[in-house]
């Protein structure tokens, strides 16, 4: 043992003064139990603080409402569109927060009735910038889904507040992103959901948007219900041929859709030439059985297609179509010239209009290889014309 080493008895515990214990800074830690502080005893977002918050609660509840307050600004985005860049970095430092911005939008929206005209305004365009400048995590379906609620709905609160949302939304953004947003939300598919239910209807939906400027959303939305009305139609329609309905029935089936969902002429060719093709069982090699099974439908079903082209404007428009489809599909490419034979023998396409589309036709999908195919059928058509 060295002499410089002082001696210790067995078990000795040197003990350290408490005052010396450094304890490791936590900066995180304190800032949340600030914030924790804060929200325990302040309530909401300083932006939202005063004002009714609860459902149900009546205006001598209220209390006074804070210098600093969407609610007490005016409604305009320039003086609203600060207090969405506070909350935004407040997002950024504290994501967890965005569970607190959430209940108290969810609060403020299904208690609409509650406030006044203009305090609903400031809530749409707030709401809208919101989504505009892209709020971390704020997910759609916390503002529309609580606006759906039935006595909101009926009063015609929520259709004001989701045009004045719109209105401000577009901007600066695209119908796109609209539509975008309304997808997240689940509610692409049901606008016609924040319309009281004596107005649910295609018109008041155009209607009440045109005049708030919106022809776009219109547009949109016109299209959006002409395609589902095809959908159904040809949902029907694929089930009665698979099913081999009479025909009387099914073209009874098309007359009810036509007129329910006032369907162009022109789109209802169209749409019964794709549903009797997608109906064929197509072979994949063997040519000569593609050619039958087309020639085959042609004629069960062509008194389906002549009901319906009843002009020389509609049967170019069918000719067009099958045109089209057997330029894009390759198994069906050598089969127009067969088609368009069966076709003119059931009395579906007149032979003005063959004749028409072979010296003048528009379309150029094939058009080439088309009209030689189709050659000796014209010659054969316009010596029998000779003759008459």
């Amino acid at each position: 043992m060295s002499s410089k080493e002082k001696p210790t008895l067995g078990g000795q515990r040197i003990k350290t003064r408490k005052r010396n214990i450094a304890a490791p800074l936590d900066p995180a830690a304190f800032a949340d139990a600030v914030v924790q502080i804060y929200l325990d005893n302040a309530g909401d977002l300083v932006v939202f603080t005063g004002g009714r918050t609860q459902p149900g609660t009546t205006k001598p509840d209220e209390g006074e409402r804070h210098t600093y307050s969407i609610l007490d600004c005016e409604a305009k985005r320039e003086q609203i569109l600060p207090f969405v860049i506070y909350i935004q970095k407040i997002l950024r430092r504290r994501p967890f927060l965005i569970k607190n911005l959430e209940n108290v939008m969810r609060r403020f929206l299904q208690s609409l009735e509650f406030f006044e005209e203009n305090e609903r305004i400031k809530l749409a365009i707030f709401t809208a910038l919101a989504f505009s400048q892209k709020l971390s995590g704020l997910p759609p379906e916390t503002v529309f889904q609580p606006l759906l609620k039935d006595n909101l709905v009926g009063k015609g609160l929520v259709l004001t507040f989701i045009t004045d949302f719109f209105k401000e939304y577009l901007i600066d953004n695209s119908l796109d992103d609209l539509i975008s947003i309304l997808k997240r939300g689940k509610m692409e598919d049901n606008l016609l959901d924040f319309f009281p239910s004596g107005k649910r209807s295609a018109e008041a939906f155009s209607e009440h948007f045109t005049k708030a400027g919106m022809a776009s959303l219109v547009e949109y939305n016109d299209k959006k219900i002409f395609e589902v009305k095809v959908k159904e139609m040809k949902t029907a329609l694929t089930t009665q041929i698979a099913e081999e309905a009479d025909l009387s029935e099914v073209i009874e089936t098309v007359k009810q859709h036509v007129k329910d969902a006032k369907l162009p002429e022109i789109d209802v060719v169209r749409i019964l030439w794709d549903v009797l093709m997608e109906a064929v069982q197509w072979s994949g090699k063997n040519q000569q059985q593609n050619v039958n099974l087309a020639l085959r439908q042609v004629k069960t079903w062509a008194k389906l297609l002549s009901t319906f082209c009843t002009s020389g404007k509609l049967e170019l428009e069918l000719l067009y179509k099958v045109q089209v489809q057997c330029y894009e599909d390759t198994k069906l490419m050598k089969l127009f010239p067969e088609i368009v034979r069966s076709l003119y023998d059931q009395d579906v396409l007149a032979e003005d209009t063959i004749l028409h589309w072979f010296r003048k036709g528009t379309n150029p999908k094939g058009r080439q290889s088309f009209v030689k195919a189709l050659e000796p059928f014209v010659k054969w058509l316009e010596e029998a014309e000779e003759e008459e």
